[in-house]
């Protein structure tokens, strides 16, 4: 059920409770398969009979309907993939986080100081002690990535030294060969607590013509072993463009790298195409 929280300027929707509103605000009417979620955020009193949006609605929908920056991530952890993200309009930001096996995000209005702090927040950023590893960088294939993940749900009751062990052999049936590459990878693949993508769209300028930009990056979250950015195949990555033979590149980071990494995400202001910047 969608809903508002007043004490922190905060509304629970979900996706079918926006193509609602959007409709409303378009002056359209509302398709039958949306009927359930104009219902409901009626009973939440976020709209009134006539469907008007509560004014509390307002900077949330203006920003979403016109947004000049939209920071997407995209997290895959134990219980699935989740979707959060911000979105910066002309005069208002908000953030949106999923939660699992939940319809709705939850929207918050930020203030724009905050937003990379934000952004770390989502993934869980964390300044924790890690552990010595084979080697920080690791490179080899996609294919080989593929066979060490395949084994994970044989793991199930192996000590952690044994499923270790049974990646590594898989990792090298696959053409891993380099002892510290073996070593690490394996290690990587047994203590991986999350992975995730940031990217950022935007408007940009190509001379006087604007053109869409979209940059991002790419990291692994393997807790005491620390954080792992995916140099390649390096972010956005498009329908189709990773094979088996694409090869992979992992170097590990630290979580002040990972923070300046979000910072350089956001576009400058010569970024921007030329009309938004002389309006």
């Amino acid at each position: 059920m969608p809903s508002y929280d007043s004490t922190r300027g905060r509304f629970r929707l979900a996706e079918s409770h926006l193509a609602v509103l959007r409709h409303r605000v378009e002056g359209e009417r509302i398709p039958p398969e949306l009927a359930e979620a104009d219902h409901e955020l009626r009973e939440a009193g976020l709209t009134d009979q006539e469907g008007n949006l509560d004014i509390l609605l307002a900077p949330l929908v203006s920003t979403l309907r016109a947004p000049v920056v939209v920071l997407h991530v995209e997290a895959l952890g134990e219980h699935g993939t989740l979707h959060h993200g911000v979105t910066i309009g002309d005069g208002y930001v908000y953030s949106h986080e999923s939660w699992p096996g939940a319809a709705e995000s939850e929207y918050v209005r930020l203030e724009p100081t905050m937003l990379v702090w934000a952004l770390a927040r989502m993934v869980n950023l964390q300044s924790e002690e890690t552990v010595e590893v084979a080697t920080p960088v690791v490179e080899t294939t996609m294919a080989a990535l593929d066979a060490g993940l395949d084994t994970l749900d044989s793991l199930h009751g192996l000590t952690a030294e044994e499923g270790t062990d049974r990646v590594a052999e898989a990792l090298r049936s696959a053409g891993v060969t380099r002892k510290s590459q073996l070593s690490t990878l394996a290690k990587l693949i047994v203590g991986l607590r999350s992975s995730w993508r940031m990217t950022a769209a935007w408007q940009g300028g190509d001379g006087d013509a604007p053109s869409p930009r979209v940059r991002g990056f790419a990291v692994w979250d393997c807790g005491p072993l620390g954080y792992w950015h995916r140099k390649l195949p390096a972010e956005p990555i498009l329908a189709g463009q990773v094979a088996d033979t694409s090869p992979l590149k992992l170097v590990r980071v630290d979580a002040k790298e990972v923070w300046t990494m979000i910072t350089d995400l956001l576009p400058a202001a010569e970024e921007f195409a030329a009309a938004r910047q002389q309006g």
